[in-house]
């Protein structure tokens, strides 16, 4: 997948962050390359499902 984002005058004042998962991004500006991959080899009795953990 490709596309392009222009933003013009990108300007942050507030962020509430509610929870977070295992594996997650947050980012605030421009990125040329974001690139992800997983790899899956834990038990499946050690897997966290839930809850999130607050900030």
């Amino acid at each position: 997948m490709h596309f392009t984002v222009i933003n013009h005058g990108l300007s942050v004042c507030n962020i509430d962050i509610t929870g977070i998962s295992i594996s997650s991004i947050f980012l605030i500006g421009d990125a040329n390359t974001i690139a992800t991959t997983s790899a899956f080899d834990t038990p499946a009795e050690s897997l966290v499902i839930g809850p999130f953990v607050q900030l």
